[in-house]
């Protein structure tokens, strides 16, 4: 556990939003992230709890919320990040979009604010890449199988990822002219700046992953595409 009175001597505390006139003359994001102070007291906010509502009901990935909160709290942040890592291959896109059904789960917000959980997931994966730590994972061993993935939306990226990480040979197929479908297409860039996904997508391309724009599966797939 963080600490055991956190939850009682320190409030939550959300990121600071520029102001409107400024926003006004951009669609860039907005959000200004904490400080390193601030976000050491919203780490040390979570109780760590008998069955953690955040992880078992809350989190569609069941991240190891209390975990990570635990390691920022330590100011383990390489340790963190693994663990975020474990079970999220895009955290710097959950970080910024996601609705955060884990805080509405947060134990603390029966009677209380819950913990800053999405905003200390982005800042984790922010810092990852600061410091070097995200790099392209390579397969030990090839399986000698291609896989098509039809779709380069954020779960035919993710089910890319994966694959290719099990040494298959894996091609993106995707209809729009560029990767990325409703992240690129259907999110605003003042929620998620296109930069985030096609700084991913360098390190998909490094782990092998092809991609093919302009394809609409079942109509223009020829058979140079399955030879």
């Amino acid at each position: 556990m963080a600490k055991s009175t956190a939850f009682l001597e320190f409030s939550r505390t959300d990121p600071a939003k520029k102001n409107v006139a400024e926003r006004l003359r951009n669609f860039r994001e907005f959000e200004i992230p904490l400080n390193h102070t601030e976000l050491l007291h919203q780490a040390a906010r979570c109780m760590d709890c008998g069955v953690p509502g955040c992880h078992a009901f809350g989190c569609p990935l069941h991240n190891r919320i209390p975990d990570w909160n635990d390691m920022v709290y330590r100011e383990k942040w390489q340790r963190a990040f693994l663990l975020l890592q474990a079970t999220n291959n895009f955290p710097e896109v959950t970080g910024r979009i996601c609705p955060a059904p884990c805080e509405a789960a947060c134990t603390l917000s029966i009677n209380d604010k819950p913990v800053t959980i999405r905003h200390l997931e982005l800042q984790i994966v922010e810092k990852a890449w600061r410091e070097g730590w995200i790099q392209p994972v390579i397969a030990a061993q090839k399986s000698g199988k291609r896989v098509a993935v039809i779709g380069s939306g954020p779960t035919g990226l993710t089910a890319a990822q994966q694959l290719a990480r099990r040494g298959h040979a894996i091609t993106i197929f995707e209809k729009s002219d560029r990767i990325g479908g409703l992240l690129r297409y259907g999110i605003p860039d003042y929620k998620l700046e296109k930069w985030v996904i096609d700084r991913r997508l360098e390190q998909l391309k490094a782990e092998g992953i092809r991609f093919e724009t302009g394809v609409d599966a079942g109509v223009d797939i020829s058979a140079r595409y399955l030879k």
